[in-house]
């Protein structure tokens, strides 16, 4: 994705950010549910997980799996993006035409 100044993005260049900002919040709000509210109330939470106490498993092991996941989901997600808006740009801005050669020579 090419860089521009704000005032000089494309609509559909804006449109990508304003999404783009969505899938940063959505991913923030899980953030923020895995590592404080899951934890906060983990106590409460008394039953057997894979074995374990729900409660070290979600401090030890979720947590991190968590993390990890929406780190390949965001680049995952970005990516696709970013080969969406390519693909609609002009070829001359991706592809600028070789140089001629003034001599006529090939």
């Amino acid at each position: 994705m090419r860089k521009a100044p704000p005032d000089r993005m494309t609509p559909r260049e804006r449109l990508a950010w304003r999404h783009n900002l969505r899938w940063i919040a959505v991913l923030l709000v899980i953030w923020f549910v895995v590592t404080f509210v899951i934890s906060w109330f983990a106590r409460e939470l008394r039953f057997d997980f894979f074995g374990w106490p729900f409660s070290f498993w979600a401090a030890a092991q979720g947590a991190l799996i968590v993390y990890v996941a929406m780190a390949a989901l965001y680049a995952w997600h970005m990516n696709r993006v970013d080969r969406e808006l390519d693909s609609e740009t002009p070829d001359a801005e991706t592809h600028p035409a070789p140089p001629t050669n003034p001599a006529g020579r090939s």
